[in-house]
């Protein structure tokens, strides 16, 4: 996947950008894009299914188990949970881990292609800051 880091602001030109303001744009970023990203995984998606995503990104715990339970019987086994429990460094059992990989399956399931997705907005996210590098860096 990606990184929002000073290697981010680096591969867009944003370097220079001074040390207090990196956090905050990046925070920024980050916002726009889990916006547009959730805006376009949502298109299409019946009422019942953004509900059911929505009870599991608020960690619901009954929607969460009873949603594995039906989809993911055994992911304690799946290289998915393993890796991001890896990442993560978070114990197998901790509600955290369940509730991530349950919304990361939740989209395998019902939003295939949000990977493509979230990397074209990423993508254009990119472009729309390059285009106005010099207005960020205030070098109009």
């Amino acid at each position: 996947m990606f990184q929002l880091d000073d290697k981010f602001l680096e591969d867009i030109g944003l370097s220079a950008l001074p040390d207090e303001q990196k956090k905050p744009f990046l925070q920024h970023i980050y916002s726009e894009l889990e916006m547009r990203v959730g805006q376009r995984l949502s298109d299409g998606m019946s009422d019942e299914q953004l509900e059911e995503f929505g009870s599991i990104i608020d960690r619901d715990n009954d929607v969460i188990g009873n949603w594995l339970e039906k989809y993911a019987p055994n992911y304690y086994n799946d290289e998915t949970f393993l890796k991001l429990q890896e990442t993560t460094g978070l114990d197998v059992n901790d509600p955290s881990l369940r509730a991530d990989y349950a919304a990361t399956k939740w989209l395998e399931v019902n939003r295939p292609d949000y990977r493509t997705v979230v990397a074209e907005i990423m993508d254009n996210l990119k472009q729309e800051v390059i285009s106005n590098r010099d207005i960020i860096l205030g070098n109009s």
